[in-house]
């Protein structure tokens, strides 16, 4: 997968991305609590689009959440749809993105498919994420939903969805895995950073 063709597709669908979202609410709000959003935490939500869960972070009372996109387009509309003090956004690739200070969560929401090396992906974020910090890879939809999504014209942009016992088995050199759902309503795998 070639990252030049990954922000040109996303570039592409920013300008329609919210009004072709498909939204649950439940499903959110079952993620974020599994994802231990709380109030006053540190999140890092890993190609954050357009903001969509950033309502919802704000709705609990984080502390500040930083977005992460590879889209400029994504992050320019993101850029205009908030102004909140707590929120910081940063085109760029996350595996490359440094901060200055771990984060409390990590989320990637209806993102992972598109990360060619998911065991670097998951290496890369452990080393954002505080000891005792939470990573949580969801979607809201079952893992073949994605997947027949997935196979029209982001086949190009996009890896099969792994399996999620597959996926719990990348977690596990940096987290104590606690959550492994994949049922028809949606994919979640979440885990603790152990201390080091």
């Amino acid at each position: 997968m070639d990252k030049r063709e990954l922000v040109e597709f996303f570039d592409g669908l920013a300008p329609t991305w919210d009004e072709n979202l498909i939204r649950h609410d439940w499903k959110i709000e079952r993620i974020l609590d599994i994802a231990d959003i709380t109030e006053g935490v540190r999140v890092l939500d890993v190609a954050c689009g357009t903001g969509v869960l950033f309502p919802d972070y704000l709705s609990r009372g984080v502390g500040h959440v930083t977005g992460v996109d590879i889209s400029p387009a994504m992050i320019e509309i993101a850029r205009k749809k908030f102004e909140d003090q707590r929120i910081e956004l940063i085109n760029g690739d996350i595996e490359e993105v440094d901060f200055h200070e771990p984060f409390d969560r990590c989320m990637v929401y209806n993102a992972f498919p598109h990360f060619p090396n998911p065991a670097k992906l998951i290496g890369s974020l452990s080393g954002k994420l505080r000891s005792g910090g939470r990573l949580t890879v969801a979607h809201g939809m079952s893992r073949a939903e994605i997947d027949r999504h997935h196979a029209g014209s982001a086949g190009k942009v996009s890896v099969g969805l792994m399996h999620e016992d597959k996926l719990a088995e990348l977690f596990k050199p940096y987290f104590d895995v606690d959550t492994v759902i994949s049922d028809e309503e949606m994919y979640v795998v979440s885990g603790v950073k152990r201390k080091v």
